[in-house]
């Protein structure tokens, strides 16, 4: 597991937020097997695990769901229906189907959450906007005297930003590289917009006509490399993982997983193409995957059996068709191919594993 930490100060700012809630600050902590005494008693500036910090944020927005659902901070992750978005999506076979399912989504419970975002692209640029819908869903989350209030709706729109920013690289397996980030509400700080601009590689323009994060379309056809086994992971440590992505360099092998897309009907991007858009030369690219200890020629084979196994399980495709989009130029190629993956041939597998109503034998 990736060794990852976060300052005591953010422990302490969120256990100080709880108690202005007027929620029971130390139950929360207690759920999240912390001491309140320890995190009390530490220097702000302390480092200490983030999957610590994670497991208090998650019990931390269970409590803020007694107030209301819509929790307006970073998009409502944590919330039960953030986790509910990620299993709509689960299941999409590139980030453009993943953000068109959430959307779609996001449309059906904003009254709940009281956000939504939308996926706009054209002349391959891509732009997904998050949208707080009534300035005044923060309210019940602004008490009083918190140091924050002046700032809470550029917070609510940044963190939505971030979080979406994140949750992107974790469905792709690498960080979304973004063109221009826009937050449609008033900076906060220098040092909050620093903060911003190092987690998102670009510095955010505020005062924006609304929140966005722009980036190259071709990215819509990056794979999705996360599944419905890993989501579990993702959602008992959500805050972790999404550190985890901002702050880890990326992998050369996921990025080229990402990059392969799913549909190789006209062909393979070829290691040549995958280094140009990596902005690496080949000699660097394959020793970074000499490091993995992979190849591309075994990245390609994991990306095909991995989309084999989605379309034989999880589509009514035929067999021919099955082949055919995964680039092989005769079924009986992908028939041993497959079964030289997975020890099955395509009609076996898709017998024990397909959809009973989706069934096809092709």
């Amino acid at each position: 597991m990736v060794n990852v930490h976060i300052l005591m100060g953010k422990f302490q700012h969120l256990v100080d937020y709880l108690q202005v809630l007027g929620l029971d600050a130390d139950a929360v902590v207690d759920a999240a097997g912390l001491s309140m005494a320890q995190i009390l008693a530490a220097p702000p500036e302390q480092k200490a695990p983030a999957l610590h910090y994670s497991r208090l944020y998650k019990h931390a927005v269970r409590a803020m769901q007694s107030i209301q659902g819509a929790v307006p901070w970073g998009a409502g992750v944590g919330t039960d229906a953030f986790e509910m978005m990620c299993h709509a999506i689960m299941g999409s076979s590139s980030l453009g189907e993943a953000l068109e399912r959430a959307e779609r989504f996001s449309k059906v419970i904003e009254p709940v959450t009281g956000n939504h975002i939308s996926l706009v692209s054209e002349n391959g640029v891509a732009e997904l906007r998050y949208s707080l819908l009534d300035p005044n869903s923060t309210t019940a989350f602004v008490p009083r005297g918190w140091w924050r209030g002046d700032s809470a709706d550029s917070v609510a729109r940044a963190s939505g930003i971030l979080v979406w920013h994140a949750f992107c690289g974790w469905l792709i397996g690498h960080a979304l590289e973004t063109q221009r980030v826009t937050i449609g509400a008033p900076a906060v700080s220098d040092a909050y917009a620093q903060s911003l601009g190092d987690a998102l590689a670009v510095t955010p323009v505020f005062d924006a006509q609304y929140s966005s994060i722009t980036f190259s379309a071709h990215a819509l056809d990056y794979r999705v490399v996360q599944n419905h086994d890993s989501l579990q992971g993702f959602l008992d440590q959500t805050v972790y993982q999404l550190i985890c992505i901002e702050q880890r360099p990326a992998s050369a092998a996921a990025a080229i997983k990402g990059l392969l897309g799913n549909d190789f009907s006209h062909g393979m991007p070829t290691f040549t193409d995958i280094a140009e858009r990596l902005a690496m030369s080949e000699s660097s690219l394959r020793r970074r995957l000499i490091q993995e200890e992979t190849s591309f020629q075994a990245l390609k084979d994991e990306v095909r059996c991995e989309l084999a196994r989605h379309y034989l399980a999880d589509s009514g495709m035929k067999l021919v068709d099955v082949s055919e989009r995964l680039g092989f130029t005769e079924p009986s190629s992908f028939g041993r191919s497959f079964r030289q993956w997975t020890g099955m041939t395509p009609k076996a597998y898709r017998e024990r594993y397909g959809r009973q109503d989706l069934r096809h034998t092709g």
